[in-house]
């Protein structure tokens, strides 16, 4: 069970009778949706930042941002459980730009402000040499 993410916390992202309904008042599965998702994050944040320290935190030394990511990611696997081809589009925006910033933290694009980084050593052994590419044009024929 995760720690990180609170009932309370869903409130600024959906109505609170909604997710019960969705879930059935069972939060049985709000804690499988979070920590799907959780693991989701820690996937993409492993390879740089200290994700036990970060996912340890609650209340206020909690990173906003970080958290608002993990409950969109959250929100929308307990919406796939209701009716997965009535899902709204936000809900599938809000997904999917989770999985953008996360893609993006992962590739050193962008950082977490105030996030517990790895070790050096550790960060420097998990990634020797990166090769990367400009992005691919588009060519009209």
């Amino acid at each position: 069970m995760s720690q990180f993410i609170q009932l309370s916390d869903y409130d600024a992202s959906i109505h609170r009778e909604i997710l019960d309904a969705l879930t059935r008042d069972d939060n049985a599965v709000v804690e499988i949706c979070e920590d799907r998702a959780v693991a989701q994050a820690r996937s993409y944040l492993a390879r740089r930042y200290d994700c036990d320290a970060l996912f340890s935190a609650s209340g206020d030394d909690r990173n906003q941002l970080l958290l608002m990511m993990v409950i969109d990611m959250a929100v929308y696997h307990i919406f796939c459980i209701h009716n997965p081809q009535k899902l709204s589009q936000v809900r599938k925006d809000r997904y999917e730009r989770a999985i953008e910033w996360l893609r993006a933290v992962a590739d050193e694009n962008i950082s977490i402000d105030g996030a517990p980084l790895l070790p050096e050593e550790d960060r420097r052994h998990s990634s020797a040499f990166r090769i990367a590419s400009n992005p691919k044009r588009v060519s009209h024929m």
